[in-house]
């Protein structure tokens, strides 16, 4: 078990290790990564690795992140329904949903998810992830270990698995950035704790986020403010060139992060007169496809994943987006607010996986839906490694807002993935009937989940950089496997 963690003990270790990775100055070359754009180049072109991309099954990832944790019985793997009713004893309840049939003979999901129920022979649905054992349960802690493979701290600056991939395959399409993040704001409760992983770390600015915190104004990511002449935008970015160059990472930062951050800005010039950058002008959407995804954020945000996918972006993350008591992170009033949820969720999420297939990109195309963990009303971790209460659960149920999946559970999670040669049509894994509803059968592991995404895509499972003269894998150790039964 580990030590207890708050927030404040969080926010010092990852803001030590990213000035660490500043120190460090720049990553050496591993078995694919390099510190060079140039070179990397020319490993890409290599015989060795252009044989393993040739054999890769996709292109292009979609991370569909359900920020909070969403309960895997009331989402993708229900059990015993026992409906409200005052007086309710609270250990009774498993599922507060009906469950629905699904195009899958045999295979239900909860109520509410009936759109998605109706593409699950396009993809796998995983009912058998397992998350880290954290100590004291922190969204913030679970999502980092959740988007980098490592658990905080680190004694650097850890990269996300977009950024990892944005420097193992480069981008699809030099103009559309190679790893986009939509629909997150970094200015909300926890926006520090956001900021440990929406980060390329230790590989350079050029290979972190291109942030769109709203998909309605993607268009404004990519172009000057309003009223601004693009010699004036000219003219204010060599103004910020200055500073930059007079400032502290100016003085004290390596030669190589510094050549990254100025490769960065060159890749928004060549996106902000590109031909391209309409794809993030949603207001060309046809009204139909439009009014489909339009269930709020996430679902525009699935939008524009799927125009970005069509003009060969490499890695999107949409979310929908972690805020402290709101989406799916139900301290109460659970029943009541995944209704919502799955309003957000469930048509935008299988128009996408339609349309990709449509247009044939869902081939080479991953598209995973995932939580950090999931919950259960009466159990806080996971059974035999319990950890303090963060809600109270009364064991008598008078009144609607304790009717629901309250408390953090790790020990039985759900992640659908479709495309990207991923087996259509299957379930993968099981999870206990009863409480507690932990998995019982063919667990599965971070390390597991990345190194399947990274075989997909044709990155070498060992693949990693030099940093403060240690070998820094894309998962620990670089001993991880892909899940092969998952693949078709």
């Amino acid at each position: 078990m580990h030590a207890k963690w708050n927030r404040r003990e969080f926010l010092r270790t990852a803001s030590a290790a990213t000035l660490g990775a500043l120190a460090a100055g720049a990553p050496m070359a591993g078995l694919l990564s390099s510190c060079s754009t140039d070179k990397n180049k020319k490993l890409l072109a290599s015989d060795t690795v252009k044989a393993r991309i040739a054999d890769s099954k996709a292109d292009t990832v979609i991370l569909l992140w359900m920020a909070g944790g969403m309960a895997h019985t009331d989402t993708f793997d229900p059990k015993r329904y026992t409906p409200f009713e005052k007086g309710l004893d609270a250990n009774r309840v498993l599922s507060t949903f009906k469950s629905v049939p699904t195009v899958l003979d045999d295979v239900y999901l909860s109520e509410g998810l009936e759109s998605i129920g109706k593409v699950l022979d396009k993809g796998t649905l995983i009912r058998s992830y397992v998350a880290a054992d954290l100590g004291f349960i922190l969204h913030s802690r679970h999502q980092y270990h959740w988007h980098t493979c490592y658990e905080p701290p680190q004694s650097v600056a850890a990269p996300h698995i977009g950024a990892w991939i944005a420097k193992e395959l480069g981008p699809n399409n030099p103009v559309i950035p190679a790893f986009i993040d939509i629909g997150q704001r970094l200015t909300l409760g926890e926006g520090e704790e956001l900021k440990a992983f929406h980060t390329s770390g230790f590989l350079g600015n050029e290979f972190g986020p291109f942030m769109i915190p709203d998909p309605t104004t993607g268009l404004e990511s990519v172009k000057p403010p309003v009223g601004m002449s693009y010699k004036r935008f000219e003219r204010r970015n060599q103004l910020y060139n200055d500073l930059i160059s007079n400032s502290a990472f100016g003085e004290f930062g390596s030669g190589y992060q510094k050549e990254s951050l100025m490769r960065s800005m060159e890749q928004s010039y060549m996106l902000l007169n590109s031909p391209e950058a309409k794809a993030f002008d949603l207001s060309t959407e046809p009204k139909e496809s439009y009014d489909i995804y339009n269930t709020g954020k996430f679902g525009l945000g699935c939008l524009l994943a799927r125009r970005l996918t069509e003009k060969g972006a490499r890695f999107i993350s949409v979310t929908t987006e972690y805020e402290p008591f709101k989406g799916w992170d139900t301290h109460e009033n659970g029943y009541t607010r995944l209704k919502e949820m799955k309003k957000q969720i469930d048509a935008p999420v299988a128009q996408l996986i339609k349309d990709l297939d449509k247009t044939g990109h869902l081939d080479r195309t991953l598209v995973i839906l995932a939580s950090e963990f999931s919950r259960d009303m009466m159990v806080e971790g996971r059974p035999g490694e319990k950890v303090k209460e963060q809600v109270d659960q009364p064991d008598i149920i008078d009144y609607i807002k304790y009717y629901g999946m309250h408390r953090h559970f790790t020990d039985g999670c759900s992640i659908l993935m479709f495309g990207g040669g991923i087996k259509k049509g299957n379930v993968y894994g099981k999870t206990a009937d009863e409480r507690p509803c932990k998995t019982i059968e063919k667990p599965i592991v971070i390390d597991q989940v990345h190194q399947t995404i990274y075989h997909a895509l044709g990155i070498a499972a060992d693949a990693h950089a030099m940093v403060e003269e240690r070998p820094f894998y894309t998962t620990p150790d670089g001993i991880a496997k892909p899940v092969m039964e998952l693949f078709a």
